[in-house]
């Protein structure tokens, strides 16, 4: 059987030589929490199961299948490592582990990682016996714990309403590479499009003094500049100019070599790390980049200094045999092309922070992204505390992919509920907004998507008012509360204000960014949508009434669709959980390209 998920799982950070530990491991269920006293990561007797990594036991990929409650699970398989690594320093890679994971390998600890949703890496280099090896990972997901970031993962055993069935452990892709004991640990890049720069920051981990790195640059092939530093920190920071003085090259010309959805512009990055003395290569990193600004000015947002109406569509990013992994990585990529084919040219990324891979599928084919992070159900001091430490951690993963164009790092006041005129949820709101920020300059921030708003780059509004055909006056409401910027502002979706006690539009553009959710089964199906058809010809009808009311705002500066696919008990995908399309796509793009006068195009 071949190995599951076996691309490169870190397309930011590329290494010839890796080693894939996706596939067959042992497991097992430690319901009552013995596993660690009893030693379960130096012994073989309690995994009683198989499980296929990377796909969490409650998947039908994992080969288990079992959807009910197991707080604590271990894994544990065997491997080796290529005998000419040896002198290098092997470091253990984990996409992604939900919730708290414990490493060990050996039988001796490795280490310790909190949060569900992006990587961690451990150096084993002095734990190995360059024969057979052996790693197990203790796994503690607490499922009805409502302070960890959860997202759609339901603390309910059965899922309901907008609620999903739960991922625990492992559901990205394990991993082995060899790095030089001098090598590259960080590479940072930042496009500075008003300039022609792109700016490079790296740091050397190891000796590095009298070192040097060569930074190579090319675009489609061609080599358009190098750089060669000698290094006397460990931190560098060089501004390479690419436009020198070609004015085909720059934003100002249609054809120039900046990224947008129009053209997805891409330049290969590779820096190489060398021992003068010696004439040896001591680390290579392969990396690229788009040359890319996003901004917001006189109401609305900017894509390389131009007006851009974003067509954005709400993507859970769910699978029905893997649920939060893809079953391949052609499947990230098909439901970009997906999206791309109905005339969407982005997608906000719901409540989950998406593989890598994906984001990589976003550079290369021209898909904006909203990138968003699972939410805590309840409010608490520990809560903030676990999801500020989890955007730390995704900023420093994701920061050079130029398809993210935003954050949002609140929703619909989830883990805020009282976040209208509680001071201290709504300082959590400005401490997010001003903490990403503080990270990442590069970026417009939504502080609360849906509604009570505190300070935003976005005024973004969630409203799904729009009624059943047969609703004439609901209808009429609806398109007039989004027909001019009074009216969305005095809106009232859901019974909230569009901003908190205390907080006021600014100018910042308002977009639509949920609405619709037209419900329509397909098949044996069941499920609810916000509103229901019977047919594919009610649904392209219903689908038009919903986006002539959109398209007739002469104060909204793009929206985002509920949404791409159906999810578990939820029918109002544009296609159905598994991605068969639910009318013609041509039809929904069709629609999404109505454009009026008072609509910039670029």
């Amino acid at each position: 059987m071949s190995t599951p998920r076996n691309e490169y799982p870190r397309p930011q950070l590329v290494r010839k030589e890796w080693v894939n530990l996706n596939g067959e491991w042992d497991f097992a269920f430690d319901d009552d929490n013995v596993g660690l006293k009893n030693k379960w990561f130096q012994i073989e007797a309690p995994y009683d199961k198989k499980i296929n990594v990377p796909f969490a036991y409650q998947t039908k990929l994992s080969g288990i299948q079992d959807p009910s409650f197991h707080d604590f699970v271990w894994y544990r398989r065997d491997f080796t490592v290529p005998q000419n690594w040896k002198d290098q320093r092997v470091v253990l890679h984990f996409g992604a582990v939900d919730y708290r994971a414990w490493v060990y390998v050996n039988g001796q600890y490795a280490g310790f990682h909190e949060g569900g949703h992006v990587s961690f890496s451990l150096d084993i280099t002095h734990l190995l016996t360059w024969g057979n090896e052996t790693v197990a990972v203790r796994v503690e997901d607490p499922s009805i714990d409502e302070t960890i970031p959860r997202g759609k993962q339901f603390w309910v055993e059965q899922s309901d309403s907008i609620w999903y069935t739960r991922t625990t452990g492992i559901w990205q892709t394990v991993w082995l590479e060899p790095v030089s004991l001098t090598s590259i640990s960080k590479l940072r890049l930042t496009p500075d499009i008003d300039r022609g720069d792109i700016i490079v920051e790296f740091e050397a981990a190891g000796e590095f003094i009298h070192k040097t790195a060569d930074i190579e640059i090319s675009f489609k092939g061609e080599k358009v500049a190098k750089d060669t530093i000698e290094l006397f920190e460990s931190y560098n920071k060089r501004a390479i100019n690419l436009y020198n003085r070609q004015i085909f090259r720059t934003s100002f010309h249609h054809i120039g070599w900046n990224w947008s959805p129009e053209n997805p512009n891409l330049f290969d990055i590779k820096v190489t790390l060398k021992d003068e003395a010696n004439q040896i290569v001591l680390d290579e990193v392969d990396s690229y980049f788009g040359m890319r600004k996003v901004h917001i000015e006189n109401g609305m947002v900017y894509l390389n200094n131009k007006p851009y109406y974003q067509k954005l569509v709400l993507d859970q990013g769910y699978w029905p045999e893997g649920l939060l992994t893809a079953p391949t990585d052609e499947d990230l990529k098909r439901d970009i092309e997906l999206a791309l084919e109905m005339g969407f040219n982005g997608c906000r990324k719901h409540q989950k922070v998406e593989d890598p891979r994906f984001l990589f599928w976003a550079d290369k084919l021209g898909f904006l992204v909203w990138g968003e992070c699972a939410a805590f159900p309840s409010y608490s001091e520990d809560a903030a505390s676990r999801l500020t430490k989890e955007w730390l951690e995704i900023i420093e993963r994701d920061y050079n992919h130029p398809s993210i164009v935003a954050w949002v790092p609140v929703n619909e006041s989830w883990g805020v509920p009282f976040i209208k005129g509680n001071k201290q949820q709504q300082h959590h709101s400005l401490a997010m907004y001003h903490l990403i920020h503080s990270l990442d300059t590069t970026r417009l921030v939504i502080s609360n998507d849906g509604w009570e708003l505190t300070e935003t780059d976005i005024c973004a509004i969630h409203n799904y008012n729009h009624g059943s055909d047969d609703e004439k006056a609901k209808y009429e409401a609806f398109k007039d509360s989004l027909a001019t910027k009074e009216n969305l502002l005095n809106s009232k979706p859901a019974n909230r204000g569009i901003y908190a006690d205390g907080f006021e539009h600014k100018g910042e553009p308002i977009l639509l960014t949920e609405f619709g959710g037209i419900g329509f089964k397909v098949g044996e199906d069941n499920g609810w949508g916000y509103t229901s058809v019977r047919d594919e010809s009610e649904f392209i009808a219903d689908y038009r009434r919903v986006m002539e009311a959109v398209y007739a705002s002469k104060a909204l500066h793009g929206y985002c669709y509920t949404q791409l696919t159906d999810v578990e008990q939820e029918i109002n995908g544009l296609l159905t959980y598994d991605r068969k399309p639910k009318c013609e796509l041509a039809k929904i793009k069709e629609l999404n390209d109505i454009w009026h006068s008072n609509i910039v195009r670029i």
